[in-house]
């Protein structure tokens, strides 16, 4: 799931159990230029120069700032964009389930394309 070597590319990290979600996910995004790595949930692996990390957040309202909280522990220095079934619309910063949780975005699960870029966009701006 990795983009072709390029020093200048984003790097964002997926965590999700559903490797076809990363896979998907993973697809969109190294078509635009980003290096993706894809790791499931609670693989505890820290991953070095992520600029991004999409995180499945499944339980959002009981456990989601748990859950997020673990994923920034695998790349401290990275924004972070949450993702949800549990979310009829995607959510901006300002949302107060985005900013409890400590995330540039929330995003509904499933999502199209489009929304998934613009919530990279917003959060660490366009490919490099």
């Amino acid at each position: 799931m990795h983009g072709a070597p390029n020093e200048c590319m984003l790097t964002i990290l997926i965590i999700d159990e559903d490797s076809a979600m990363r896979e998907l996910l993973g697809e969109w995004l190294v078509a635009e230029g980003y290096r993706v790595v894809g790791r499931p949930a609670g693989d505890g692996l820290r991953e070095a120069g992520v600029d991004l990390l999409i995180v499945d957040v499944p339980n959002l309202r009981t456990q989601g700032a748990d859950t997020v909280r673990k994923a920034q522990a695998m790349a401290p220095l990275a924004r972070v964009i949450g993702m949800s079934a549990q979310l009829g619309q995607s959510l901006l910063p300002h949302s107060p389930a985005a900013r409890s949780l400590g995330v540039r975005r929330l995003v509904a699960k499933p999502c199209s394309r489009e929304e998934l870029l613009d919530a990279v966009a917003d959060a660490i701006g366009g490919p490099g």
